[in-house]
């Protein structure tokens, strides 16, 4: 088959999907956004050792997008990423357009093409957009955000009904989706094992940064709308006076800009804040905590299922979590013993999972195993790609 995977965030286990189609002999156009600077990126460049049949391509706008600014990205930003992104598909001529990660109108624009074309359009649900619309733009601008995130739930609605096949990233998300014609899959996510090796505690990148002689709390992923910074300060904070503590935030965004400003109301030294870091160091990135964090507020634990939780599963270290405990993610990390989780609103309980898991050297080093060895009998290539096979098998 010729296939498109269009996943707008450039994650990880995204392209190493792309990659494993490719190398199963079908030709494979990765697509995405290169105009973020908001979102961790995974291994997008084409390599030597990558088959012949794997083409990897990013849409760049020719400036960054400001995700903040709702209505330019609806309005302006989505639909220039359509048409550049149609460029690239018209030239390609897939048979099969799979689509994760992506704005509604660009998703509008590939079932269109595929109407036209006679092409078939699978749905990836990693977020549900319109849900998470409707929750959380509801109470703003007067009302007025509470007739968008409708629109929206409509709009992603109608987009799902229209879809080839549906490919569901949670069991819980399947009561949030209409009725639907189309075969719905429950595919759940994982993280490139083989590029997430286990490294030591002590590395080059913790070095670097002057982590090797301190015991850190790690966090490394986007914070936005979804999420709570102040729970990380609360961890700052609480540790101001334990000289050998860091609580280490990789991010960038209005998240950064946040905890830049309380670091500085708060003089809180033990802050380290860090921009995104180049995808090869993640695995020392990683290797470098003692415990890895995680946040999610409380309405998007329906929406959606932090992927940088996978990721940290592969670094075998202990996973400390602030999400809705319905959260897949929550029930991984919990049912598997790879940490612990609390409520997001539970900020006293954050603080005091985060204190009981430093003091517990031992708990630790259990919890890394735990969870190292879930993702390794869990995050399959060959397994999870023959099931998108299986998909694809409508064409």
């Amino acid at each position: 088959m010729r296939i498109v995977v269009h996943d707008y965030a450039g994650h990880p286990f995204q392209v190493q999907l792309s990659r494993y189609l490719a190398s199963q002999g079908h030709d494979v156009l990765h697509m995405y956004c290169a105009s973020t600077s908001a979102t961790p990126q995974g291994a997008l460049a084409k390599t030597d050792s990558d088959p012949s049949t794997f083409e990897a391509i990013g849409i760049d706008l020719g400036y960054v997008i400001d995700k903040s600014n709702f209505a330019k990205v609806f309005f302006v930003d989505d639909p220039n990423h359509a048409r550049l992104a149609l460029e690239q598909v018209e030239r390609f001529r897939p048979d099969v357009i799979l689509a994760a990660n992506t704005p509604l109108r660009i998703n509008s624009a590939f079932q269109e093409y595929c109407w036209r074309e006679n092409a078939k359009f699978v749905f990836w649900v990693q977020d549900l957009f319109g849900e998470a619309a409707k929750r959380i733009l509801g109470g703003r601008w007067f009302g007025v955000g509470s007739l968008v995130g409708q629109y929206m739930h409509s709009f992603e609605g109608k987009l799902l009904k229209s879809s080839d096949a549906i490919v569901l990233i949670s069991e819980a998300f399947r009561e949030h989706i209409p009725q639907v014609k189309c075969p719905v899959t429950v595919i759940e996510n994982w993280a490139p094992l083989e590029e997430m090796p286990l490294t030591n505690r002590v590395n080059s990148w913790g070095k670097k940064h002057g982590l090797d002689k301190t015991r850190n709390f790690i966090y490394s992923g986007t914070i936005g709308m979804k999420h709570n910074p102040e729970l990380l300060v609360k961890v700052a904070e609480a540790f101001r006076e334990e000289a050998d503590v860091r609580t280490v935030v990789i991010s960038q965004g209005r998240g950064m800009d946040y905890l830049k400003q309380r670091k500085e109301e708060l003089g809180l030294e033990n802050l380290v804040l860090l921009p995104f870091q180049p995808f090869d160091d993640l695995p020392e990135v990683m290797g470098s905590a003692d415990v890895l964090v995680a946040i999610l507020e409380p309405d998007a634990g329906v929406f959606s299922v932090p992927s940088k939780v996978l990721s940290y599963l592969c670094a075998g270290r202990g996973v400390l979590l602030a999400v809705p405990p319905e959260n897949l993610a929550a029930r991984i990390v919990a049912d598997h013993g790879a940490g612990r989780v609390v409520a997001p609103t539970d900020a006293d309980g954050f603080v005091a999972a985060a204190r009981e898991m430093m003091a517990d050297a031992d708990g630790l080093k259990a919890m890394g195993s735990n969870a190292r060895g879930y993702a390794e009998r869990t995050f399959d290539i060959q397994a999870i790609g023959e099931r998108f096979v299986d998909v694809f098998g409508i064409y």
